[in-house]
């Protein structure tokens, strides 16, 4: 007789990253056509570990002897599992340049992957295929859900959860003339918050809006909590959501192309990996003080020049 096939879907987010998470599975019994959805998540965890959950908890809901097709946006969790999990348990659980993070699941999924015939297939996330969008779907409810449920709580649980540190930053101009401006409250700072300013030279727009945040978080002591938000969708969301995919593909977009202005992220995430960050995003009305922190970004970018 032969043995039972599926396909099976996953995906993991975090919102922000780390934040409240969530994961989802959709998996295909390939004789009956029927469709089973599984979901779950965490009230702060991060985008690769609910990758790796949705994996682990759909692996677990299926028989030993089953063949098995994932299906994966994730090139962290497709390279970890197809390329990257026999040297790490070589090293004795190690990355060649230090600590592997998210051991814990790993090795679950690894003790899982021991013991069947699997198959990783790697697809592009948001791209229309039905069944990944459909994970996407189940894993963002989740996330909805936990936020709610923190919203519900009250301001007791937000202050509790509240940073070690808040920054606001901005940047202007770039080229021959950029400049920054933080202010940051806590870690050192007053209770109104302390203005930081700085120039940068010979730097792109982007490349200004990732050097200003590397500098800002180089500033704080290690292992404090930051939430950093700033204007440029391009350096948040790179920061939350793009960072360890990019790392984990060697430095390539999903498409394969080179990641621009690598040297600066390779630099922010440096100083991320030192401290415990969060992208929280600027969604209706201003910050205050937004106008004025701009102005004394354009006075640090002619003070440079």
């Amino acid at each position: 007789m032969s043995p039972d096939r599926y396909q099976v879907y996953t995906d993991g987010g975090a919102d922000p990253n780390p934040g409240p998470a969530g994961w989802g599975a959709v998996i295909l019994d390939e004789a009956s056509g029927e469709a089973r959805e599984l979901s779950g998540g965490a009230p702060h965890s991060t985008n690769n570990r609910m990758e790796l959950t949705a994996a682990i908890r759909a692996l677990q809901a299926l028989p030993e002897d089953a063949e098995v097709t994932i299906h994966t946006d994730s090139i962290y969790l497709k390279k970890g599992v197809t390329e990257w999990l026999p040297r790490w348990i070589a090293r004795g659980w190690r990355r060649r340049t230090g600590a592997l993070q998210n051991e814990d699941l790993w090795r679950e999924l690894a003790a899982l992957v021991a013991r069947r015939e699997l198959r990783w297939r790697w697809l592009k996330g948001h791209a229309g295929h039905r069944h990944n969008e459909r994970a996407d779907r189940l894993a963002a409810a989740e996330i909805r859900k936990l936020a709610a449920a923190r919203r519900a709580e009250g301001p007791e649980r937000a202050a509790a959860e509240r940073p070690d540190v808040e920054v606001l930053l901005r940047v202007s101009g770039g080229g021959a003339r950029g400049g920054w401006a933080a202010r940051v409250c806590g870690g050192g700072g007053d209770e109104e918050g302390e203005l930081r300013t700085g120039a940068i030279r010979g730097a792109t727009a982007n490349e200004l809006d990732l050097l200003a945040a590397a500098e800002v978080l180089e500033s704080l002591p290690e292992g404090v909590s930051v939430a950093v938000r700033t204007g440029s969708d391009y350096l948040r969301k790179g920061a939350a959501h793009w960072l360890d995919g990019w790392r984990a593909a060697g430095w390539k977009t999903k498409a394969g192309a080179p990641v621009q202005n690598r040297a600066a992220w390779e630099r922010l995430a440096k100083a991320m990996a030192r401290r415990r960050v969060s992208w929280p995003e600027i969604k209706h009305d201003l910050p205050a003080g937004w106008k004025e922190l701009g102005a004394a970004a354009r006075q640090a970018a002619v003070v440079s020049h």
